[in-house]
């Protein structure tokens, strides 16, 4: 059996899927599955069970031996959250409990790290190990998930293996859920639809203009393609950078969302809410290095092919992957 947590969400849904079309069916899926808004994300996948959240290590008890690996990506990811003990819960606690369980059933656990470890890159975008101590996320977030990967570097008893993905700018199917956390692509598609324009954040530092703030943005199919090499491949435990290696403009992911629609590109610009103008990450971009040496060598969707993909497949249908 392969367990996922945050399974009825964005990402989680997306592996579900994905390991459905390599032939799993053998799946347990954690989540809160009291959210109706995510109930759509599963509907026609395959699996054995859904377990609550909440629930899962008396599961374990009962049932744990006939696991294989775990894929956990279940966390709280609102960026703009500013309780410290929600992400000290889920996202620390609950991490090391599962972590602790995998070690001592020697059972593999592959679990989502985050870019926004980062910080304001000042040390850089390596998945170098060396540098997770010195790192300053911008956000109780991103703290949480560097305070983990620190906490994992530092263990002793570890899983047989285990990979930390610091996941750069996902955005595709089944983040209709996500409200505000959603991607740049999702809103623009919306907006489009209501105003026939859209509006970017307005650049609030002299180095860079408006709609010329860069991220690595990639597709959640190349995401969950990712995700199941590092569980199914031999290789070297540790963090791995989940991105493109490419940044793009935010200009860029709006003006190929109105490409897509085969629409003229109407894009103004409007101030960065204050709430997150102090831990806005201007500039992001991935070193791809260790997982290409790793040995994963699929060709990645370029941004105009996802956009492609995921407005025409998917927001011009309402469908979810």
């Amino acid at each position: 059996m392969i367990i996922v947590t945050g399974a009825a969400g964005f990402i989680g849904s997306c592996l579900v899927k994905h390991l459905n079309e390599q032939g799993h069916r053998n799946l347990v899926l954690v989540d809160d599955f009291k959210r109706s808004d995510k109930v759509r994300n599963l509907l026609g996948k395959g699996y054995i069970a859904q377990v609550p959240r909440m629930e899962l290590f008396t599961w374990l008890e009962r049932f744990g031996a006939s696991v294989s690996t775990v894929y956990h990506l279940g966390a709280r990811t609102d960026t703009t959250e500013k309780d410290r003990s929600i992400f000290d819960t889920l996202n620390l606690s609950y991490s090391k409990e599962l972590w602790t369980w995998c070690s001592q059933q020697e059972v593999p656990f592959i679990y989502a790290s985050s870019a926004a470890t980062y910080g304001g890159g000042e040390h850089g975008y390596r998945d170098d190990h060396q540098i997770v101590s010195k790192l300053k996320p911008l956000n109780p977030y991103g703290d949480s998930k560097n305070d983990f990967d620190r906490w994992a570097l530092e263990q002793k008893q570890t899983p047989p293996k285990w990979a930390g993905m610091k996941f750069f700018n996902v955005y595709g199917p089944n983040e209709y859920h996500k409200g505000r956390m959603a991607s740049v692509i999702f809103h623009t598609f919306n907006q489009i639809k209501a105003t026939g324009a859209m509006k970017l954040f307005r650049s609030h530092r002299p180095d860079f203009q408006d709609g010329e703030q860069k991220r690595d943005f990639i597709y959640v199919k190349d995401v969950v393609s990712i995700c199941t090499f590092l569980g199914q491949s031999s290789i070297s435990s540790g963090l791995y950078n989940v991105g493109t290696g490419t940044a793009r403009t935010f200009y860029d992911l709006a003006a190929n969302t109105f490409r897509a629609l085969d629409q003229d590109v109407a894009i103004s610009y409007m101030d960065t809410p204050i709430d997150i103008r102090d831990t806005y990450q201007y500039f992001t971009e991935a070193d791809m290095q260790k997982l290409r040496a790793a040995g994963f060598e699929q060709v990645l969707h370029s941004l105009e092919e996802g956009i492609q993909d995921y407005v025409s497949s998917y927001l011009q249908t309402n469908d979810v992957w």
